[in-house]
């Protein structure tokens, strides 16, 4: 009968031994020693002498080297294993299924803060058995035993039918909510509700960028989509030096791309000519290194090339920053997501995401190149082509790093809006005398006549003023300013989306 060893010769303990791990209760991939695969194979027979000595040698081995006890279970693991001797050992808290949003740092970083946060010790990232897998464990409070948080990659719809399976926690979806695809996939699944299971973990923005030298200042949208579509080939034709254009792109296996692709592209396709990347940090070296490129990547990787603002239909051009991401004005704006049950059944999986979303759990997301969503007050330039009466007064006000956005005309189907009023109320309960210097401006799309976009401007202006009040705030001022100063083209759905805006202001 076949047997499941250990073939690492020589080197492994395990191995020369000949311990077999077929008959073991769970199934064993993997050499809890040497972390190489298993190996089923016939072995020789001996005699029964031969073999008691090996099973006792065996067992004594396992004992000696690992800590095990009889039903095979890890116990007080030391600091500083590795991922051969803790695979397998641990008890699994939490699955994060990631499609991008959890990416390379971030979910680790989180995962290590929440663990500290729950006063768990020896908190380390291994990497898991599967390459995609990456496991972060501790030992919480009152717990001998080795708690994990696992990390698994997964495209954007294998995440979401994990999630749909039970095979995970908590779905990290990066940009635009899920699709409808995949809500088809989540529709038997009654704990699930937007207003209850989506959550914003944070921002990113798709910077376009250029090289140092090119003097190029900004492109519209639809400039941006017929360059890299291949339509546009030369310079000379948007307002730059004469050359070819040479256009470089994250390689369509990477959530940046997908977002690009929905964002930007629309229903046309990227240049065949296009040079892809599958590492951000390479492409921005290329373009800094090519005076005629062009690429985009997520706002942490600009680096030395340059970042153009970016223009709508109808607006201002825009740079990709901090406070124009936080509000979303940046026409390449994008959220990321987290998704769970809405009653979810794990108690980990609703401690998880409220430190996500608190101030500490923010500090990590922008210490890993994302932006956060800890509210802060920013001077701010008003728009040349802002009314009279808007530049009045903000005249000597901040805006807050945050616009409370109507989805469907409801502010309550927006899950970011309801969080973003409560860290408003924080900011300001930091602030202490600003209590009665808030300032509430509404905006709208252009669908109705004048006089009709106003007064559902300021209506929506008075829904978050009421909101604020629930919450012991009396704004200074509620003003309504209809479909002005709009921040994307109101020729599509997701425009007149972002359009549809009350913007917070404070008086110093």
């Amino acid at each position: 009968m076949p047997q499941k060893i250990c073939t690492n010769y020589g080197k492994c303990v395990l191995a020369n031994t000949h311990e077999d791990f077929s008959h073991e209760r769970r199934s064993m991939t993997y050499c809890p020693l040497c972390d190489k695969k298993l190996s089923e194979v016939v072995i020789p027979s001996r005699d029964i002498a031969s073999k008691v000595v090996l099973a006792v040698s065996s067992v004594f081995i396992l004992f000696v080297l690992f800590g095990f006890v009889l039903d095979k279970k890890w116990v007080n693991a030391p600091a500083g294993a590795n991922a051969a001797e803790m695979r397998g050992t641990q008890t699994a808290i939490l699955r994060l299924a990631d499609s991008n949003t959890l990416q390379d740092s971030l979910g680790p970083a989180l995962a290590e803060a929440f663990f500290k946060s729950q006063g768990a010790t020896d908190v380390q990232t291994l990497s898991g058995a599967d390459p995609q897998v990456e496991i972060v464990q501790g030992i919480l409070p009152g717990d001998g035993a080795v708690s994990s948080i696992e990390i698994a990659a997964h495209s954007s719809e294998g995440a979401v039918t994990a999630l749909a399976q039970n095979n995970c926690d908590i779905v990290g979806i990066t940009s635009q909510a899920i699709k409808s695809v995949e809500t088809g996939k989540l529709a038997s699944k009654s704990d699930l509700h937007p207003a209850a299971s989506e959550h914003v973990l944070g921002l990113d923005g798709i910077a376009i960028i250029v090289n140092a030298s090119n003097p190029l200042s900004e492109l519209r949208k639809d400039t941006i989509k017929r360059i890299f579509a291949g339509e546009i080939t030369d310079w000379s034709k948007v307002g730059s030096s004469h050359g070819p254009i040479q256009i470089y792109a994250r390689d369509d296996q990477s959530g940046i791309f997908d977002s690009f692709r929905s964002m930007v592209l629309g229903g046309m396709q990227l240049t065949p000519a296009a040079h892809l990347f599958e590492d951000s940090n390479e492409l921005a070296l290329a373009v800094s290194r090519d005076p005629n490129g062009i690429g985009f990547v997520s706002l942490p990787f600009v680096h030395s090339a340059r970042s153009i603002a970016v223009s709508d239909k109808g607006t201002s051009a825009l740079k990709p920053t901090r406070l124009t991401v936080e509000t979303e004005d940046y026409p390449l704006s994008r959220r990321l997501y987290l998704y769970t049950p809405a009653t979810p059944q794990n108690a980990f999986t609703e401690k998880f995401v409220e430190f996500a979303l608190s101030k500490d759990g923010q500090d990590v997301v922008a210490a890993n190149g994302l932006v956060a969503q800890n509210v802060v007050a920013t001077a701010q330039t008003t728009s040349k082509t802002a009314p009279d009466e808007y530049k009045q007064l903000t005249q000597g006000a901040e805006r807050l790093s945050l616009d409370l956005r109507f989805n469907a005309g409801d502010l309550g189907k927006d899950s970011k809006a309801q969080a973003d009023l409560d860290r408003v109320v924080s900011l300001v309960a930091d602030e202490g005398g600003a209590r009665n210097q808030i300032l509430l401006f509404g905006f709208t799309d252009n669908a109705g006549a004048p006089e009709e976009n106003q007064a559902v401007s300021l209506s929506r202006a008075k829904i978050v003023e009421k909101e604020f009040i629930q919450r012991g705030i009396k704004p200074a001022l509620v003003k309504g300013f209809g479909s002005e100063l709009p921040v994307a083209s109101n020729d599509s759905t997701e425009g007149r989306e972002m359009n549809r805006r009350v913007e917070i202001w404070m008086k110093k």
